[in-house]
């Protein structure tokens, strides 16, 4: 009978333990897969930034286009 509640007590433990280790594996899975996703995003970000620089390029492009086509037509003499 002594060794009854004992041995309840540590089955308990161990129960709870096994739980606390399985919960331990969980979080950790879990910061893995957190840490790949900030990773995603970090590359995602540097391909939005090399989209905005390339979308700057192709305006300022288009802007001298714009200069060279109204230079074009002074000379011509068609002007608007």
């Amino acid at each position: 009978m002594a060794d009854d509640p004992t041995n309840i007590v540590l089955e308990h433990l161990r129960a709870i333990r096994a739980d606390v280790h399985e919960i331990k594996m969980v979080q950790r899975e879990h910061g893995h897969r957190l840490t790949r996703v900030q990773i995603g995003v970090a590359a995602l970000r540097r391909d939005q930034a090399g989209d905005a620089e390339n979308v700057a390029h192709m305006e300022a492009r288009m802007d001298q286009m714009r200069d060279d086509i109204e230079r074009v037509k002074r000379r011509l003499d068609i002007i608007d």
